[in-house]
């Protein structure tokens, strides 16, 4: 799949998830592409868990997601993703553990989408107890989360089409300036 592709195909999926035992190598090639991401000065401040097994995502997803995300518990697996401040760069006062996960989490969700897999980010779960259940040491944080899973409708395709259809985006002049702040007009070579 073309990156564009990928791009413009991944959407928030958290109410399409199957069951369905994920082939190991599609769980190494998202966690690979993950972990090719950038970071401040190659630091690699991330850490992942893949939580497996019907009883393991069950356990994670009822006692330490909040909400609606506990529907998680269909899914095939959870990755949590984790870092620690120690682990990257400060520089001016800027953590970048962050935004370096951020890197590696869009890089994991686009390879998700590449072999046909659903992914949601989930920001509403008691850490604390997240962190019991997985045995995570007390100086790491759990950044982020997000089930891993075949669709249940078939294909990728046909569990993002509705939600696809619906997204919005904010328009280019809104978000993108040249040469100064509210400046939108293009100034190309």
């Amino acid at each position: 799949m073309e990156t564009q592709t990928a791009i413009r195909k991944r959407c928030s999926l958290k109410s399409h998830l199957s069951g369905k035992a994920i082939e190991s190598e599609k769980i190494d090639a998202v966690l690979q592409a993950a972990m090719l991401a950038p970071s401040a000065r190659n630091c690699q401040p991330w850490r992942f868990i893949v939580v497996q097994g019907k009883e393991s995502v069950e356990e994670l997803a009822d006692k330490a997601f909040l909400g609606n995300n506990a529907v998680v518990r269909d899914a095939a697996a959870i990755i949590v993703v984790c870092a620690r401040l120690e682990d990257d760069v400060t520089v001016d006062g800027k953590d970048y553990f962050l935004f370096d996960v951020g890197l590696a989490v869009e890089n994991m969700l686009l390879a998700a989408v590449d072999v046909g897999l659903v992914t949601h980010l989930i920001l509403r779960f008691d850490e604390n107890t997240v962190k019991r259940i997985l045995n995570i040491p007390e100086e790491y944080r759990v950044v982020i989360t997000t089930p891993l899973a075949y669709p249940p409708e078939g294909s990728y395709d046909e569990a993002a089409r509705e939600r696809l259809n619906e997204r919005t985006r904010k328009g280019f002049s809104e978000v993108v300036f040249f040469q100064r702040w509210d400046e939108t007009m293009p100034v190309y070579a």
